[in-house]
């Protein structure tokens, strides 16, 4: 038998390992490129599921300009995107004006539902005609005490009690002592849940102040006033990003060094934790609640799931301060955080 050299050994020994890598590669990674190739399409703007098309439904009690809301429908439309669903929202921040948009939904016969429950005795008889009607329906951003009992699917947020308690704990840990807590939505039980959590477990004072959060030169001049007339005040906490800049304004016409304080994300309070005119914001990441709807409603259809066992589906509260600023920028920026 001829001997094989040293050099021939090699080569056969590289084409075996060759063929082997890329038998195992076409055994092993088929998922891996099917998760890139899904990824890649839902990323250009095309479906990455071969499901039929169907259309799902947001109805919020957003008011007209508010950011927050900007951010959810960013994470709903992409998640609509990969699961070949056709995405239709509105919002109206009256409660009965909210239930009558849900209705017509239920009328278009809609496949999925997505509504907020900031006014729960609005919300109460549509949401049970969806569910009548055969149509899931998720809850998202307020009224996880409600949803269940409402009919819903599951609730996609974070618990507002939970989110004031951890605001709470921070203005301990910064050795504060008197806060006002700004509610610029009258009748809205999230943002009372927000306040009081935080005065539950704030070993200072914390007050409440209403403000119409239409109406931004309201709201600084009432912030104004009070920071005025009480210097006690060393903190103000607001409960949406577009407010921040507003307080912060106040308190320096005011002349107070009260630290500002806000419920979550966007460029300007990203900005302003960086550069110390904010203190600290709580993000409930409202990419993911609108993203994570979307998708549960799809995955319900499509196979019959519900994540959470009936709880809600946390996505908050971060306490995000100047540490972790930085990182979030680029992503505020881009409207995902």
């Amino acid at each position: 038998m001829a001997r094989v050299g040293t050099g021939a050994r090699a080569l056969t020994a590289a084409v075996l390992a060759t063929l082997l890598g890329a038998a195992l590669a076409g055994c092993s990674s088929t998922g891996g490129l099917r998760a890139e190739k899904r990824a890649a399409q839902a990323a250009s703007g095309h479906a990455a599921v071969n499901t039929p098309r169907m259309t799902f439904a947001m109805v919020t009690h957003s008011g007209d300009g508010d950011t927050f809301w900007d951010i959810v429908q960013n994470g709903a439309e992409q998640a609509a995107v990969k699961d070949n669903v056709k995405f239709l929202y509105a919002h109206n921040e009256e409660g009965k004006e909210q239930a009558q948009l849900v209705q017509s939904y239920i009328d278009q016969k809609v496949d999925g539902l997505i509504v907020t429950l900031a006014k729960p005795d609005a919300m109460k008889a549509v949401v049970k005609r969806a569910e009548k009607a055969g149509i899931p329906v998720i809850t998202v951003n307020s009224g996880s005490a409600e949803s269940k009992k409402f009919g819903a699917l599951t609730h996609v947020g974070q618990d507002e009690t939970i989110a004031g308690e951890a605001v709470g704990d921070e203005l301990n840990k910064r050795g504060r002592k008197k806060a006002l807590c700004v509610l610029h939505e009258q009748g809205n039980v999230g943002h009372e849940q927000r306040c009081d959590g935080a005065a539950k477990t704030f070993d200072g004072k914390l007050e409440k102040i209403y403000v119409e959060g239409t109406n931004m030169p309201d709201v600084q001049s009432s912030i104004e006033a009070k920071l005025q007339s009480d210097h006690g005040i060393d903190t103000v906490l607001t409960l949406g990003a577009p407010f921040a800049d507003t307080a912060a304004q106040a308190a320096d016409q005011a002349g107070s060094n009260a630290e500002i304080d806000t419920f979550d994300l966007n460029p300007k309070v990203a900005a302003g934790l960086q550069d110390g005119t904010l203190g600290f914001a709580v993000d409930q990441q409202p990419y993911l609640q609108g993203y994570e709807a979307v998708d549960l409603l799809w995955l319900q259809r499509y196979n019959a799931d519900v994540l959470g066992g009936g709880r809600p589906v946390l996505t908050g509260p971060q306490i995000v301060t100047k540490d972790d600023a930085r990182k979030l920028a680029a992503f505020a920026k881009r409207g995902t955080r």
